[in-house]
């Protein structure tokens, strides 16, 4: 676990078996995505506790069904616990809520972009916990952002940019 890792509880659980023979040691492919985003973009001190469900599309299709009324699966999907009650410290631990990454999607869309699984699951764990922190990609201009924030969080996690291949003509 990285030492930044302690301060940023991450629950990891793996609900399809097919995560581990996919990616080598996905709990800390998680675990270091979340404290790597929440280093850069979360505030100073935050204590943010995350849950992320690496399941399979199954599952991810009912949750999209259930909470977004899209019967499909995706590769990831975000639960922001909401804001934190008033007068708790901004240094205080905080559920900030829950992320889940469907493995057939997820692998089939990091094929078809040449990049590896673990790549790909760091980038999409990196997108689901800016999704709790109140990022978007609504409008064209929150989606810049939100995409210069995911690879600046990647670079320093040793990823390149994951939306180069989009970008080639």
């Amino acid at each position: 676990m990285d030492s930044d890792s302690s301060s940023h509880p991450t629950e990891v659980t793996i609900e399809a078996a097919g995560w581990h023979s996919a990616v080598t040691d996905p709990e800390t492919i998680c675990r270091r995505a979340v404290a790597a985003t929440l280093r850069a973009v979360g505030p100073p001190g935050i204590r943010g506790e995350v849950s992320v469900l690496l399941a399979d599309d199954g599952t991810v299709r009912l949750l999209n069904r259930d909470f977004r009324g899209k019967d499909a699966p995706t590769d990831v999907l975000s639960f922001p616990a909401g804001p934190r009650a008033p007068g708790v410290p901004e240094t205080a631990p905080w559920p900030l809520g829950d992320i889940a990454i469907a493995l057939e999607t997820s692998a089939r869309d990091a094929a078809a972009a040449g990049k590896p699984l673990a790549d790909h699951l760091a980038h999409l764990v990196v997108h689901g916990t800016l999704h709790l922190l109140g990022h978007d990609h609504e409008v064209p201009e929150e989606a810049e952002r939100m995409e210069a924030l995911e690879r600046r969080i990647l670079a320093g996690l040793g990823i390149g940019d994951p939306y180069a291949a989009e970008a080639a003509p």
